[in-house]
């Protein structure tokens, strides 16, 4: 469409505050007022070579900030990751972390489809996004240092996957990506939402926000 036309240009001709953050990693950021879905956004993106390290934090009992998993791994920088329990705390996805098992799926197997289909994956210092083979557990069958099962899967393979019109996908959110780019860079990717500055974004949206960045695999 014309208008979809339009955003992809606005994303890829904008003049994007970028800073070196290390060798390896280069952080972006823009706030598009109004010419991105009609809508004003603020997006932040770190870009990173996949030799980096990247690990997946965790926390088993306790509620705990993101920036507080960050400062206690001294990490340069820290993005939140999957489901949770948003009263006790601890995941209530599949986690493992440092080759230790640290939770199973405790979804629901209507929401486990939905949610819970593809994983962000961590072995040899490389990520990858794995998507469900259909098979039970597959999950824990995947050989790798760190697996974190989270979703809805946007973009695998350089196909957009298919989303439907439940409200989590619809309804404007803020929203974190985690993709992988046609030349292999790791992007960890921030829509920031629910103010007038940020209005945040529904799945399709950023589903085309990351067709638009050249991403080949890409989970919310």
């Amino acid at each position: 469409s014309v208008v979809g036309q339009t955003d992809s240009i606005a994303i890829v001709t904008a003049k994007w505050n970028t800073k070196q953050i290390e060798k390896d990693v280069l952080w972006k950021q823009f706030s598009f007022q109004g010419n991105i879905f009609s809508s004003n956004q603020n997006i932040n993106i770190l870009e990173i070579a996949n030799k980096s390290l990247i690990s997946i934090g965790y926390d088993t009992i306790s509620l705990k900030l993101t920036s507080e998993f960050g400062n206690q791994s001294g990490a340069l920088a820290a993005i939140n990751g999957t489901f949770f329990d948003m009263k006790s705390g601890g995941s209530v996805a599949y986690i493992k972390a440092r080759g230790q098992l640290i939770n199973t799926n405790e979804i629901s197997e209507n929401d486990r489809e939905f949610y819970q289909t593809s994983a962000v994956v961590i072995s040899k210092r490389r990520l990858r996004i794995e998507k469900w083979n259909g098979s039970d557990d597959w999950e824990s069958k995947l050989s790798a240092y760190e697996v974190m099962t989270s979703g809805p899967l946007l973009i695998f393979k350089n196909n957009l996957e298919h989303l439907d019109s439940s409200s989590f996908n619809t309804t404007r959110h803020p929203r974190t990506a985690v993709a992988l780019t046609a030349t292999r860079k790791v992007m960890l990717i921030t829509i920031d939402g629910r103010n007038e500055n940020a209005a945040g974004m529904n799945l399709f949206e950023l589903q085309r926000i990351l067709r638009w960045l050249s991403v080949a695999d890409g989970i919310n």
